[in-house]
């Protein structure tokens, strides 16, 4: 019985030092990285800190991968600017890991969080960067990709009663998984899907470059508006076009209230 338990303790600790290895190795590549280093503790959340599992579960939309069996990030980033997801694409190539990337954590198959395999990830949660930027003018948004569908609806009513965008009523859904994944809507019969409204957009590839669309090039900029930005790269924000006339605006109003 004594080798067996040895056995099984030898195992147990392996396991535990093999899985915290990665994690201390990123975290001292990230503290190289940052800009600041003591922000590292406000934005970066390890299986050993307190808030980790309500960050997790903040915007974790699938309850039924909610299990103690489901595969959970070592490590979930929160970054308030691209430096910080520069530096996460960087230290996770660098060690190996695979990198999530979570906008409002609506996607079927919780790919955004989770993981089908048994391998280390990271998860870049999104959750600070959500700033709306509407240009009445010439008809258009910069939305970044933390930003709720809900949010981006109400920046634009907030400042016109003529403009609006074609995307979904799912108004917790994120921007960025909803473009990313075409974006279907009520009226995408008439102006198609909310993808198609989207005019440019700004890319953290794996070469930390932050690309536009005409530096990324329009097969890239094809692929990411429904072929799910989190495998070609980390999308930032997007460009909206919003002249769509006010019919649409007052439909997704009353569908929101």
């Amino acid at each position: 019985m004594f080798p067996f338990l040895v056995v099984v303790l030898f195992s147990l600790s392996w396991k535990i030092s093999d899985s915290t290895q990665p994690a201390e190795e990123f975290l001292h590549c990230l503290s190289l990285r940052f800009h600041n280093s003591s922000s590292i503790s406000e934005l970066v959340y390890t299986q050993h800190n307190s808030s980790y599992s309500s960050v997790l579960k903040s915007s974790a939309q699938k309850f039924r991968l909610s299990t103690p069996s489901t595969p959970t990030p070592l490590v979930i980033i929160t970054p308030l600017h691209a430096s910080h997801i520069q530096a996460t694409v960087h230290c996770c190539k660098k060690h190996g890991l695979q990198l999530r990337i979570r906008s409002g954590g609506h996607d079927i198959e919780g790919l955004s969080y989770t993981t089908t395999y048994e391998v280390p990830f990271v998860v870049i949660d999104l959750l600070n960067l959500r700033s709306v930027r509407i240009n009445v003018e010439k008809g258009t948004a910069w939305v970044e990709s933390g930003a709720t569908v809900g949010e981006l609806y109400y920046e634009i009513a907030k400042r016109s009663r003529t403009l609006a965008f074609p995307a979904g009523i799912g108004h917790t859904v994120g921007v960025g998984g909803h473009l990313s994944g075409g974006g279907f809507g009520l009226l995408f019969r008439k102006y198609g899907l909310a993808a198609y409204n989207v005019i440019d957009a700004r890319l953290i590839d794996v070469k930390e470059r932050i690309l536009d669309r005409k530096s990324m090039g329009e097969d890239l900029f094809w692929a990411i508006r429904g072929g799910g930005e989190g495998s070609f790269g980390v999308v930032l924000a997007w460009k909206c076009d919003q002249n769509v006339r006010n019919s649409l605006n007052s439909v997704l109003l009353l569908f929101l209230q």
